[in-house]
């Protein structure tokens, strides 16, 4: 096991510096710059903030500068925000998206290994149907809609969260992380759903599963102790992506409910062509997501000892 922790951890460096290659000069293929839309700079003003950000020199010395800072993990300064560096803009923001990730990653594996085990226990009988046609009902029905349906029933019928916004006061039962955790969580609790009853259904299928029935033990303990193991495999593999996609796929839910998070950051800086602010983000989410597919594979292989071969 340490021997592959080892590997995926090397594997890092090429991973992120491709990441971050590709995006460069992708960003820089784009018309225009991050001073361009500035209608009160004369050119004079435009030229000298160039020459101040050093993006009047060739794209291949900006590069190397650019490589040669992150390999120090700077940054650089941030475009759209001239008291803040890129790393700081991260500080602030990333614990918002975190926790929204957090509760959203909570919710979808309550809901959604509750209802995948109850209808894989009762399967093709109506606690299978009513869960499995929800949980496609689900993975159809995308964030944006999700959403300010929510926001509407909830927030504003309800008034049970706030549905914009995230600092100030506010009188309503539930914190503001409330309407986007749920949004998020609903939307993935689909897929565990889906998937849990896949995995379920596959262990109470094998002959260790007929033995413990023949011997009488209760048919809790059978789904606890000996189907829960087995039946989540396919769950624990999705959880590294799952939990990168809700801190990264909280672009769109922050963006609806007006959440100022590391994804709202990365929409400003990309309609702002703050270049140091996109590619700290890109690297940024680039290290989250091979970092949460190794603790995922680490919780596979600790829950299937096959898996370690």
């Amino acid at each position: 096991m340490i021997k592959i922790i080892v590997g995926r951890l090397l594997q890092l460096i090429p991973v992120l510096w491709i990441l971050l290659t590709l995006t460069f000069f992708l960003s820089k293929a784009a018309p225009g710059g991050p001073f361009s839309a500035e209608r009160e700079a004369t050119p004079e003003v435009i030229q000298k903030l160039n020459e101040y950000y050093g993006l009047n020199k060739p794209l291949w010395q900006q590069y190397l500068s650019y490589i040669e800072k992150v390999a120090r993990l700077d940054f650089g300064p941030s475009y759209s925000y001239p008291t803040e560096s890129v790393n700081e803009v991260i500080l602030r923001a990333f614990p918002i998206s975190l926790q929204i990730g957090t509760l959203a990653l909570g919710i979808a594996l309550a809901v959604g290994v509750t209802a995948g085990t109850t209808a894989a226990v009762n399967k093709n009988k109506i606690l299978d149907y009513v869960p499995m046609s929800l949980a496609m009902a689900g993975i159809c029905i995308p964030t944006f809609v999700m959403g300010p349906l929510l926001a509407q029933f909830f927030g504003l019928t309800l008034k049970l969260a706030p549905v914009s916004g995230w600092y100030g006061l506010d009188y309503t039962p539930f914190p503001p992380v409330a309407m986007p955790a749920v949004t998020l969580g609903l939307f993935y609790a689909a897929y565990v759903a889906r998937l849990t009853r896949g995995g379920m259904l596959d262990v109470l299928n094998q002959d260790f599963i007929r033995t413990a029935r023949a011997k009488g033990v209760p048919g809790y303990q059978i789904i606890l102790k000996h189907a829960m193991r087995g039946g989540l495999l396919p769950v624990v593999s999705f959880l590294g992506p799952a939990f990168a996609g809700l801190i990264t796929g909280s672009f769109v839910v922050e963006k609806v409910f007006n959440v100022p998070g590391l994804g709202q950051e990365f929409i400003k800086s990309v309609f702002n062509r703050d270049y140091p602010l996109i590619f700290g983000t890109v690297v940024f989410y680039g290290a989250l997501i091979v970092f949460f597919n190794l603790v995922s594979d680490v919780l596979q292989m600790a829950m299937d000892p096959r898996s370690r071969r």
